[in-house]
């Protein structure tokens, strides 16, 4: 994965992070997340980013507690860097958030402008940083698996561009922007390797195909 000269070292990587628990919103290494920012907390928390290092914990809320007004979060999310940034004349920010490396939250901490933040380890996830070399397993195979779903789902995807991308950035971009359910995507999320992340998600990706076919076949 390549990195800008902007991005910090590994080393570097802080000790807390301002959350942002947004159910289905994925972001992972080398990955681009756009996001419209107008909740006045977390206007503040992408000024207080900005004043810093521009690092945020994109989180997921758990789907038990989607509703609460403080939801309970996932322990394992993925932290992006502010790499674009605008403002509308209807305060509103849009920002581009570009994937660093996933961290597991080991304690919240005290709010801060209305925004959660949490104390951070990201040791598990050093190979997000340092490259995976595991690869997807039988390829073609995945990218089959791949197609037959985006059918079904009506899913539009560069294929030329995919089938150059590498085996770690490929699983990653597909995680953060496949359809998936949140669920789904979670568990994506804390898989470390590549190899077994790609088999988890053609799993995922054959299970949906199937129920398709199914509702399908049921209607006629």
């Amino acid at each position: 994965m390549t990195r800008t000269p902007f991005f910090p070292k590994f080393s570097d990587l802080p000790p807390a992070l301002p959350l942002f628990p947004l159910a289905g919103a994925v972001v992972m290494p080398g990955v681009q997340l756009p996001l419209n920012i107008f909740e006045p907390r977390y206007l503040s928390m992408v000024n207080d980013a900005l004043a810093s290092n521009h690092l945020i914990g994109m989180i997921q809320p758990t789907s038990e507690t989607l509703m609460d007004e403080t939801p309970e979060i996932h322990r394992v999310g993925c932290a992006g860097r502010i790499t674009s940034y605008s403002e509308t004349p209807d305060g509103r920010i849009i920002l581009v958030l570009t994937g660093v490396c996933r961290f597991q939250v080991t304690r919240e901490i005290e709010e801060h402008n209305g925004y959660r933040r949490a104390r951070v380890d990201w040791e598990r996830f050093a190979a997000d940083y340092h490259g995976d070399e595991q690869r997807i397993p039988d390829r073609p195979g995945f990218l089959g698996s791949l197609k037959t779903y985006c059918q079904l789902h009506g899913v539009e995807i560069p294929w030329d561009d995919i089938e150059k991308l590498a085996d770690q950035e490929l699983t990653n971009l597909l995680c953060a922007h496949l359809p998936l359910s949140p669920e789904d995507k979670q568990a994506l999320i804390e898989t470390l390797p590549t190899t077994e992340r790609a088999v988890l998600m053609r799993g995922l990706l054959d299970m949906a195909s199937a129920s398709s076919m199914r509702v399908a076949e049921h209607r006629h």
